[in-house]
């Protein structure tokens, strides 16, 4: 079998059986591009049928997790040609759905922000562990957006309706130590341990039994993400309207200008 191959901004890697997937840009805290959220996708779904592959490790470079899409100037012309947000939601919402039904479990490693569509991509994985500097934040409304990624489903599948409606409306951050009170993640460790940590719960996976861990991820999800598909629809057709508003023009504007945006509600 050919190995595993990310790229430049997706690194992905075969370890014995154990697959690291490591978003790459770490000068933008790991935005996020259509070919990354593709090359996830890919990934996961070879790595569903392959035996080679026990579990899955997915971490960001650099201090942060992931920033979610990138929205920057300097993102918009980097993409610019070859990547559209729509294209983009497109593929994050297939890569999430491949985390999801993945017969392997998969660990985020979540070592600082963890904002937007990572926020999804984080709560997709079955264990999330934290460093105690991570934050996660639903920031969507601040540019004129809503929750994506399955973000709708997931969180509130985590945290419950009124916490999950406080994170998406407000876009408060919300620190590791009240993420773990919440239940929005696994664990939290002290920075300098967060690997090591890491590694125990990998090796435990790696050395338990494949099949029984297989079917109890499917059980899990099966009872408690009943919504993920339809939160998915339901995102993609109110985020496409979202996109083409002037509100998100100006959000995005005010964003890369760092300002407070002046939403016009149309």
């Amino acid at each position: 079998m050919q190995p595993y191959t990310g790229i430049d901004d997706l690194t992905v890697s075969l370890d014995g059986h154990l697959l690291s997937v490591t978003f790459n840009r770490a000068d933008s805290l790991n935005s996020l591009t259509e070919a990354m959220m593709s090359t996830l996708a890919d990934t996961l779904d070879r790595a569903g049928t392959d035996p080679a592959v026990k579990a899955v490790r997915l971490r960001g470079a650099g201090r942060g997790f992931c920033s979610g899409a990138g929205i920057s100037a300097e993102d918009q012309r980097a993409q610019a040609g070859s990547s559209t947000v729509d294209g983009l939601l497109v593929e994050a919402n297939r890569a999430v759905q491949a985390i999801v039904a993945l017969p392997k479990p998969v660990v985020a490693v979540v070592q600082g922000p963890c904002a937007g569509v990572g926020v999804s991509l984080a709560l997709a994985s079955d264990l999330v562990l934290a460093s105690e500097k991570a934050f996660f934040l639903l920031a969507f409304t601040k540019i004129g957006l809503m929750p994506d990624g399955g973000a709708t489903a997931l969180v509130a599948a985590a945290v419950g309706r009124i916490r999950a409606m406080r994170m998406a409306l407000l876009a408060e951050r919300l620190t590791a130590t009240q993420a773990c009170e919440y239940g929005l993640v696994s664990s939290v460790h002290p920075a300098d341990e967060l690997d090591a940590a890491a590694d125990a719960v990998i090796a435990t996976l790696l050395s338990g039994p494949a099949v029984a861990l297989a079917k109890t991820k499917q059980a899990i999800n099966a009872a408690t993400l009943t919504q993920l598909d339809g939160a998915l629809d339901r995102e993609s057709v109110g985020q496409k309207i979202l996109l083409v508003s002037p509100d998100f023009r100006e959000g995005t504007k005010a964003f890369q200008q760092r300002r407070t945006p002046a939403f016009t509600d149309s």
